[in-house]
């Protein structure tokens, strides 16, 4: 049997002496509609949300025959349709007129209507924020805004808010970037709620309590614009800390990205050979190692030095006082090749050479070589690398190598700057 409303009270109390339960009282039929759609089995209540919805997309003859229905839903059970139809219209969601047609009745629009603005939401989007921005507009726009409808707002704003602040307190990258995403995915929204506290107060005639909400919800916005500047600022502070791995260029949140896009099974295959259950070898211990232990165990001096734990004596540190230096043999190295040039080569003859750290440190030279701008120190290995006569021209395309842990290189030459012909399609490298 089905519990009577009266079961859930406490014992005394009536239904009629709960004021909060007379506005849903009130609205028996509306809910019974809903209860009615979404009362069952899954597939129950995808059938009937299914046929409702497509009768009521039929703007031009909303009402149709059982004979058009059936042609419509030839893809379901001819038997599960008309148990379908048959609860909508005695629950009132679907009317059947004196004329044999069905159409939807007040109660199955306002529904559909409902449960269609929820559906067209995008993923990243907060379809809570917009279904409530969404709504308060349409009370604005018709002048029944209520404390209620606002109160609704407020509520999703300080959980917005709460969910940001724990993002940014948490110092994950990856939470703070997820929820600076959600944040800006919902600004259309965020603006438009500014612009509908705007109109409210600017009203004279507006109601003290919905003044007092808009003032609360206008505080709340507030905080959330104040959000993206932490967002930032603990993005920087994670990139002051950011460790690079070697001379790779790989830093460690690379290394976390890349280890968040595996499956399980990849991280299984990790611990193969490296991690064992039990010991491979088995450990024995016979009666002399036993006796060792229990000695040292026993042995007054010996728990005396383990417990002794006073610093041992300073030692004097040792003075360096040479001064620490850059090493710029490669700078060097680099120098003299290119002092030697003799005529234009292409720039992953000059570049390439052992391994991709290396090339990557010669190219960055040139490309502070190309930067006709630049000024170098008047002297030492950096002034004279900066002087030399030669010409970096770089071009668009990209060369394949395929050596030296290089994949590609930009199309380009180095030349004596007496032999450094402008080639088609080629730029210096620093020109915007």
């Amino acid at each position: 049997m089905t519990p009577d409303l009266a079961d859930f009270l406490a014992p005394g109390v009536e239904a009629d002496d709960v004021p909060e339960l007379a506005p849903l009282t009130a609205a028996r039929p509306l809910i019974d509609a809903f209860i009615t759609l979404f009362r069952g089995s899954e597939a129950e209540v995808l059938l009937r949300l299914l046929v409702l919805r497509e009768i009521g997309q039929e703007a031009e003859n909303p009402r149709w025959a059982p004979e058009t229905l059936r042609a419509r839903f030839t893809y379901l059970d001819p038997v599960k349709l008309e148990t379908v139809l048959k609860r909508l219209r005695d629950n009132q969601l679907l009317a059947f007129g004196e004329d044999g047609l069905y159409h939807l009745s007040d109660l199955g629009r306002n529904a559909v209507a409902a449960i269609a603005m929820l559906l067209r939401f995008s993923d990243e989007e907060d379809a809570e924020l917009g279904f409530l921005t969404a709504q308060l507009a349409g009370l604005q726009a018709v002048g029944s805004v209520t404390p209620e409808a606002l109160g609704h707002l407020l509520s999703k704003l300080n959980d917005l808010t709460w969910h940001f602040e724990e993002a940014i307190a948490s110092g994950s990258e990856f939470q703070i970037l997820a929820s600076r995403r959600r944040l800006s995915a919902n600004e259309r929204w965020l603006a438009r709620g500014t612009e509908i506290l705007k109109g409210l107060l600017a009203d004279p005639e507006v109601d003290f309590e919905i003044a007092r909400v808009a003032q609360r919800i206008g505080l709340a916005q507030s905080r959330l614009a104040r959000v993206d500047a932490g967002f930032q600022r603990a993005l920087n502070k994670i990139e002051a800390q950011r460790v690079t791995l070697g001379a790779s260029g790989i830093s460690s949140s690379d290394v976390a990205t890349w280890l968040r896009g595996l499956d399980a099974g990849q991280f299984a295959a990790f611990a193969d050979g490296a991690l064992f259950v039990v010991p491979e070898l088995p450990l024995l211990a016979g009666g002399h190692e036993l006796l060792d232990r229990a000695e040292s165990v026993l042995s007054d001096e010996v728990r005396a030095r383990e417990a002794d734990t006073a610093l041992p004596p300073p030692d004097a540190a040792e003075v360096n006082a040479a001064p620490e230096q850059d090493d710029l043999a490669l700078l060097e190295h680099f120098s003299r090749r290119l002092d030697a040039l003799p005529e234009a080569a292409p720039l992953e003859a000059v570049v390439a050479g052992g391994g991709f750290a290396p090339a990557s440190y010669r190219l960055s030279l040139l490309a502070l070589l190309a930067d006709g701008e630049s000024a170098g120190p008047a002297d030492g290995p950096v002034g004279e690398f900066m002087r030399l006569p030669l010409d970096v021209l770089f071009g668009d395309a990209l060369v394949p190598v395929g050596q030296d842990e290089i994949a590609a290189i930009s199309d380009g030459r180095v030349a004596p700057r007496a032999a450094a012909p402008a080639a088609s399609g080629e730029r210096p490298l620093m020109d915007a």
